[in-house]
């Protein structure tokens, strides 16, 4: 069970240092599969360095934790995607919904689901 919950940890940690990554190579390109348009060459760099240090950092603590069997680093992951999921509550209760607005809730909330079961089945030691 350790082995499992660490590759999927693993994985959840690939997946945000990727899309960091693509965010610092591409930020254009990237926003607008978030919905995202830069309005000048500052919005570029806005997303280019925020989005980038939001998903690096997650990523690679996700990654810290898997590698060490550790549940500590994954204080971190877990409170970025808390504080982002809350987030889109709060525009969701004050703006309203669009059709865009569940998925990523949808997937930020699994990766907290495989963090937080990480926390546990890693804090267990044998």
């Amino acid at each position: 069970m350790r082995t499992m919950i660490r590759a999927a940890i693993a994985l959840v940690g690939l997946f945000n240092l990727a899309i960091g990554l693509a965010f610092l190579a591409a930020p254009a390109r990237l926003g607008a599969r978030f919905f995202l348009l830069p309005a000048s060459i500052q919005g570029l760099a806005t997303m280019r360095a925020d989005f980038t240090a939001f998903f690096v950092t997650g990523g690679t603590f996700a990654l810290l934790g898997a590698w060490r069997g550790r549940p500590e680093p994954l204080s971190v992951p877990l409170l970025l995607l808390a504080i982002a999921l809350f987030g889109r509550c709060v525009a969701i209760a004050i703006d309203g919904a669009s059709p865009t607005a569940f998925e990523p809730m949808i997937a930020e909330a699994a990766m907290i689901a495989i963090l937080l079961a990480g926390r546990r089945i890693l804090s267990n030691r044998r």
